[in-house]
């Protein structure tokens, strides 16, 4: 048996996530096997397998407002590029304002991957997360919503968000080898991708990455049919899926704190629904 944990990206819209993955913590479910994340998924992922309980939720309710957080003057900061401040953000916070546990995180037995699109191929890379990084790099990288951040360069090759060609991993993880699966969404059950806007100035700003244009361009559609093949798998009692009933409004740069506070709160009210399920299935549920 391997157990697997699948959690989809949305920038600050994962703290429904959060709060899911806070009720585990509560109730005392053993963290799986396997975990694989996208962007803020498995940035917020690790508190998670660090076992620090409402990290996520201190850590937005803190910082959402702070500019050093996010603004756009971080953007137009040649030294940084990012609507994000990634030294603030990536290091500044884990390792002096909010502490990161790195023992426990390290001390953590599965194995820990981050999605990360490849600009050349156009395809996904599944990338193991370093137990310890100070600067958090991989985790920069498959937050890097194109536009919104640089291009990162990993070991020769140019990575941004892992949402752009595989934002919800659930086929990585059945390769795994998981035949327990439970995977958390942060897009309501009822909801359907559309063509992004941005697509006439993607095509102008990443014009020497044509396989990754061909990605963008093709997005919309895989990522319904990848929600749709997962909800096919779930009826047939092969996942289990927690998704938001009604995501608030809240943006990829939320700041009212209410509407955070409430989507932590319908993450972890799900949670604590789901946890007999997820502690069945991840002790002696069905095998794929």
């Amino acid at each position: 048996m391997k157990t697997g944990l699948v959690l989809e990206g949305g920038a600050l819209r994962t703290i429904f996530s959060a709060g899911v993955c806070d009720a585990f913590l509560d109730a005392g479910i053993p963290l799986p096997d396997y975990t694989v994340g996208v962007s803020a998924g498995i940035a917020y992922g690790v508190s998670y397998l660090s076992q620090q309980s409402r990290r996520n939720l201190k850590l937005l309710t803190t910082f959402a407002n702070d500019r050093r957080y996010m603004g756009w003057k971080n953007l137009i900061n040649p030294k940084n590029r990012s609507y994000f401040g990634l030294k603030f953000s990536y290091e500044t916070i884990p390792n002096d304002l909010l502490p990161f546990d790195y023992d426990t995180f390290e001390a953590y037995p599965g194995t820990v991957e981050a999605v990360v699109t490849n600009l050349d191929t156009g395809k996904a890379d599944y990338l193991p997360v370093p137990r310890r990084d100070a600067h958090n790099q991989l985790l920069q990288a498959t937050c890097a919503i194109p536009m919104m951040f640089p291009v990162f360069h990993i070991d020769g090759n140019p990575y941004l968000d892992g949402g752009c060609a595989d934002p919800i991993p659930w086929r990585r993880a059945l390769e795994a080898g998981c035949d327990h699966l439970v995977v958390i969404l942060t897009r309501e059950r009822t909801y359907r991708k559309e063509a992004d806007r941005r697509l006439g100035m993607l095509d102008r700003s990443f014009r020497k990455y044509p396989k990754f244009l061909e990605t963008m361009h093709h997005r919309a559609d895989a990522y319904n049919e990848s929600r749709e093949a997962l909800f096919a798998l779930e009826a047939e009692g092969k996942a289990l899926v927690i998704a938001p009933e009604d995501t608030l409004g809240c943006t990829r740069t939320e700041r009212d704190m209410e509407v955070l506070r409430a989507l932590w709160q319908s993450g972890y009210f799900a949670g604590r629904r789901a946890a007999e399920e997820v502690r069945t299935l991840w002790s002696e549920g069905p095998v794929l």
